[in-house]
Parts: structure tokens; C-alpha cells; sequence
């Protein structure tokens, strides 16, 4: 049972100048200025790992690689580990708490 709960949600930080993207500025009409932009996922690998990788370019989100700054564990350190049931509950509901607090906010 242990084994099935190594699931995560992180947080990443990215640059401001992603709200130079319509799309990022579309999704995100209630952005307060000065909030932080933020991506939030999902995985079964470490957060450190998986930041990395998108990083690299390695199943990457297009934000995370060209805007990513660095990792908010203070956003997601509770929570984690998890089931993938949760962890994939976790993301939509950090999300939406994230976005509420009018930060900018990228799901994949």
C-alpha cells in the first residue's frame, strides 16, 4: 500500500514574462498584478526530478521550459506523498485555490 502513495503535486514559479503569452493571460483574467505566475502538476517522480526534466526539454510544459524559475514547496510540501487518485484531486484543487488567491495559473 506504502508503494502507491508516491505521487506528487508541485508548484513552479515562473517568470512574469510569461504573461507576454495570450494564451497564459487569456486563461488567467483575474491575475492580480504582482501575484506570482505559477504551473501547477503532477507526478510520480521526485518535484526536483520532474522540474529538471522539464527543464530539459524532457516531456516538458512549453511554460515550465521557456519560463520556469523554480520550485514553491511551500505550495505543495503538505500534501505530498499521495495515491494518483488524490494527487490528480490535489492539482485541480491547488490550482484552483492558486488562481482564487489571483495568482496566474497553468495546468496541463
Amino acid at each position: 500500500m506504502a508503494g502507491r502513495h508516491h505521487y506528487h503535486v508541485y508548484v513552479i514559479e515562473l517568470s512574469k514574462d510569461v504573461l507576454q503569452q495570450g494564451k497564459f493571460s487569456k486563461c488567467n483574467p483575474d491575475y492580480v498584478p504582482g501575484k506570482p505566475c505559477v504551473y501547477v502538476g503532477m507526478t510520480g517522480l521526485d518535484p526536483d526530478v520532474r522540474f529538471d526534466k522539464h527543464k530539459a526539454g524532457i516531456q516538458s510544459n512549453r511554460y515550465v521550459y521557456l519560463y520556469g524559475v523554480r520550485l514553491l514547496p511551500d505550495l505543495y510540501e503538505a500534501y505530498n506523498p499521495m495515491s494518483y487518485d488524490t494527487a490528480r484531486e490535489t492539482e485541480v484543487e491547488v490550482g484552483i485555490a492558486l488562481r482564487e488567491a489571483g495568482f496566474g495559473v497553468w495546468q496541463a
